[in-house]
């Protein structure tokens, strides 16, 4: 668990967020701080509004009333299910999207860039399947590779959607330990999860229940 102090610099700051779909409240009225260097859980049962907080913090989705304030580069990872089959690209232009907050989507890729691009599929062990299309990927390489574009990024939010779900046990140990590790380097890491030693190893969890929060 990472050693967190008050003087920890805010990342993400949610007061009184609500979300309607429809008619329907999918949240309803939720506070939450996150900060630099700590590891944030979003956990409840399926329709709790957890990957709706996410999308909130992400910046994907504005909230229907309250406030929102991100200070900082967000990188967000989705799950493996969410990227389409058919895309014609390799594992390395996955990683490469990542590094596009840095230089711009049009701009060549620097020294810097590749060099950012190289270290993160190193670090997710994925440096061997650089050429192969992602489609190629088993599920726990994809998630790797998604996560290695997060990575690639440098943000200072790191937002990623159960990222370890129906991964095999290898995959999603490197997984958790990247997520220490940027917690570490000082990044904020919030995840949706149902993993328990993702929850156990968490410095926040934050309990939701039809999309109101419950505790932590």
């Amino acid at each position: 668990m990472t050693s967190i102090t008050t003087h920890s610099r805010q990342r993400a700051h949610l007061r009184g967020v609500h979300v309607d779909f429809d008619g329907r409240s999918a949240l309803g009225g939720v506070d939450l701080d996150v900060h630099a260097g700590s590891t944030t859980v979003i956990a409840g049962p399926n329709g709790a509004g957890k990957s709706t907080l996410l999308e909130v913090l992400a910046g994907t989705r504005d909230p229907t009333s309250g406030t929102r304030s991100v200070d900082g580069a967000i990188a967000f990872v989705p799950q493996r299910t969410a990227i389409s089959d058919r895309l014609p690209v390799t594992v390395r232009d996955v990683v490469t999207v990542g590094t596009w907050g840095r230089t711009g989507r049009w701009h060549p890729l620097g020294a810097d860039g590749r060099a950012a691009v190289a270290e993160a599929m190193a670090r997710l062990g994925i440096t061997a399947l650089a050429t192969h299309p992602l489609a190629s990927l088993s599920g726990g390489q994809r998630q790797r590779a998604l996560l290695a574009q997060g990575i690639a990024r440098g943000a200072d939010l790191l937002l990623l959607d159960e990222p370890t779900t129906g991964l095999d046990s290898d995959s999603a140990e490197r997984i958790r330990s990247i997520m220490r590790s940027e917690a570490e380097r000082g990044v904020a890491v919030v995840c949706v999860s149902h993993d328990p030693v993702v929850i156990r190893e968490a410095d926040h969890v934050v309990r939701l229940a039809d999309g109101v929060r419950i505790g932590e």
